[in-house]
């Protein structure tokens, strides 16, 4: 029985991509979207949300997206909900030291808003199916 995805934790410090993602992933894709400007700012409101899937920019100031994961991974409730990073580093060794710390996939930024949640859906289908 795969499992639904329905509640995404996004994670990214630009106001700007955020609002683009709330519309893409909330309005287009249909998911509950938790946003959160920074790794803190998630570590905070991830539990209590306990989201389905987590979206985290990998550049972000004070905590970035791998340090972010790696305190999100801490958090017992946590330490097996997968991630996806978005970033616009998708050079094939930079997708593999991604997945090497513990991400499902990598999302290439500039995101396409009207593919994005189609493109979270189907990362969930193949590590679920």
């Amino acid at each position: 029985m795969i499992q639904d995805l329905r509640k995404l934790l996004y994670v990214e410090d630009e106001p700007d991509i955020r609002a683009v993602a709330q519309l893409a992933l909330g309005a287009v894709g249909g998911f509950t979207v938790e946003l959160c400007s920074s790794g803190e700012e998630a570590l905070r409101r991830a539990p209590e949300f306990q989201p389905d899937l987590i979206l985290l920019d990998v550049m972000m100031p004070g905590m970035d997206g791998p340090t972010t994961l790696r305190a999100l991974r801490a958090v017992p409730a946590l330490a097996a909900t997968p991630a996806v990073f978005m970033t616009a580093k998708v050079q094939p060794a930079e997708i593999a030291h991604f997945k090497s710390l513990g991400a499902l996939d990598v999302i290439a930024k500039p995101f396409d808003p009207m593919t994005l949640a189609a493109t979270v859906r189907q990362i969930w289908n193949q590590c679920h199916g």
